[in-house]
C-alpha cells in the first residue's frame, strides 16, 4: 500500500519539520509495542464523566486493581500504566495502597486528571510519570467531558504537577467530535510553561459513545499540527501514541508523522517501518508506554 499524494505545499512543510528532527535527533527513530506495560484502571469500568468520546468504553480493557498482581506477573511487565474513570471534577482516584505488592519495582506511569495538589504529593515517591491530558478549549472540555471546569484548571494542574513529578502532556487531535479546536492553543501554550516532550493522539469515533457517528480529524489537518508541533519544539521529543484510528488511516498518519518528524511512534503500522528503513534510521524498539 502507498500513501496517498498530498498537495505541495504540505509536502515542503513536512520536509522541512522532517530536516529539524534530523538536526537534532539525527539518524534515529524509536517503535515501541507496549506488552511491558500492565494498564491498571482504579475504578473498574466506573465513570462519573459520561465523556463524549469515550463514554467508559476504554475502562472495559484495563486490568482491575483484584487481578494487577496476576496479570502483572504473568505478563512479566516491567512497568504499568495507572488509569480509571474520573470523578466529577475531573479527577482520577489513585489509591496505591491496594495495589502495593502488585507494583512493586514497576516504574509507574498515570493518568491523573485535576488532581489536588494534597493528593498529588502523597503519591509523587512512587510515581515516575504522569500523562496529563491537556486540554485548554472551554467549548472543549464543556462539550466531550461534561465538566464545569476551564482550560485554566489544565494549565494550573499541570503547573502544580510538574513540581513533583515529570508530566508528559497529551494533546488528542481533533477531540472534539473529529474537529480541530483548542489544539494549536495548547502547543502555544506548552511553549509558554515548557514541557520536556509532547504525545499526540487522535480522536477514534467509538461505537456506544456520543461521538460514535463522527469521522477522525482530516489527515492534513493533523499534519498541520505535527509539522506545527516540530517548529515549536525543535529539541523536545515528540511521540505519536497509542490511541490513533486504524486501517488505511492509521498507516498514512504513521507514514506521515515520520515525514513531519516525530521521535517516536507506538505500534507503528509496516508503511511506517518501510520509510524509517528507506530514510535510513536506526530503528530502536522498545516494549513499555511510550513516556516510559
Amino acid at each position: 500500500m502507498a500513501a496517498r499524494r498530498l498537495d505541495s505545499a504540505l509536502l515542503a512543510k513536512l520536509n522541512t519539520a522532517r530536516k529539524i528532527k534530523e538536526t537534532n535527533f539525527p539518524g534515529q527513530i524509536f517503535f515501541t509495542s507496549p506488552k511491558a506495560t500492565t494498564v491498571i484502571t482504579m475504578t473498574g469500568n466506573n465513570c462519573d464523566l459520561d465523556c463524549a468520546h469515550c463514554g467508559g468504553r476504554y475502562l472495559e480493557h484495563m486490568t482491575s486493581i483484584e487481578d494487577a498482581a496476576q496479570v502483572v506477573t504473568s505478563r512479566g511487565s516491567t512497568s504499568c500504566l495507572l488509569s480509571g474513570g474520573c470523578s466529577h471534577l475531573g479527577q482520577v482516584a489513585i489509591d496505591l495502597k491496594p495495589l502495593q505488592s502488585a507494583i512493586e519495582g514497576l516504574k509507574v506511569n498515570a493518568h491523573v486528571g485535576l488532581i489536588s495538589e494534597d493528593e498529588m504529593k502523597s503519591i509523587a515517591h512512587q510515581i515516575d510519570c504522569v500523562s496529563f491530558d491537556f486540554v485548554v478549549d472551554n467549548e472543549t472540555i464543556k462539550e466531550v467531558y461534561h465538566l464545569n471546569r476551564t482550560g485554566q484548571d489544565y494549565i494550573q494542574t499541570y503547573q502544580m504537577l510538574r513540581k513533583y513529578v515529570r508530566v508528559m502532556p497529551h494533546i488528542c487531535i481533533g477531540l472534539k467530535g473529529g474537529r480541530i479546536q483548542g489544539e494549536y492553543e495548547a502547543l502555544e501554550t506548552l511553549v509558554k510553561l515548557g514541557t520536556e516532550g509532547v504525545v499526540f493522539i487522535i480522536f477514534i469515533p467509538t461505537p456506544g459513545t456520543l461521538y460514535a457517528d463522527r469521522k477522525p480529524p482530516v489527515l492534513e489537518e493533523v499534519l498541520e499540527i505535527l509539522v506545527h508541533a516540530r517548529q515549536l519544539f525543535p529539541t523536545i521529543p515528540i511521540h505519536l501514541g497509542c490511541m490513533r484510528p486504524g486501517g488505511r488511516y492509521r498507516a498514512e498518519v504513521d507514514f506521515f508523522a515520520i515525514e513531519a518528524g516525530v521521535n517516536k511512534i507506538v505500534n507503528p503500522t509496516p508503511l511506517a517501518v518501510k520509510r524509517a528503513e528507506e530514510l535510513g534510521y536506526q530503528i530502536i524498539y522498545q516494549k513499555e508506554c511510550c513516556v516510559l
